[in-house]
């Protein structure tokens, strides 16, 4: 069984990273990109119990930078997500997901 941090590595990952895919504005500094993961893992944290995405959740999805989440999806991470799954999660949020799009060690189909 995953510890909980994992557990919430892997909803960042399935919630925004995949979602994350523009990039917006100036570039964020390494303590703007922790924070902006902290926040976005609170606002999914039910995503990882089976639950659909939150109001606030959604909007974490739609604000998050590509540049402060793909850079720690490891390999094994990338093998804790279900990309089918992100992906619908993603554009129940509104927001679409470009097709063969790859951040870190994710590629979507």
């Amino acid at each position: 069984m995953m510890k909980g941090t994992s557990w919430a590595v892997v909803v960042l990952v399935a919630v925004i990273v995949i979602g994350g895919y523009e990039v917006h504005g100036e570039a964020l500094s390494a303590a703007q990109c922790k924070e902006e993961r902290r926040l976005g893992l609170n606002a999914c944290k039910p995503v990882m119990y089976g639950k659909l995405p939150t109001p606030a959740c959604c909007e974490r999805v739609r604000v998050s930078h590509v540049e402060c989440v793909c850079p720690v999806i490891t390999p094994s991470l990338a093998a804790l997500v279900d990309v089918n799954r992100a992906i619908r999660l993603i554009e129940g949020c509104g927001r679409k997901v470009p097709r063969h799009y790859k951040c870190g060690s994710i590629t979507t189909p």
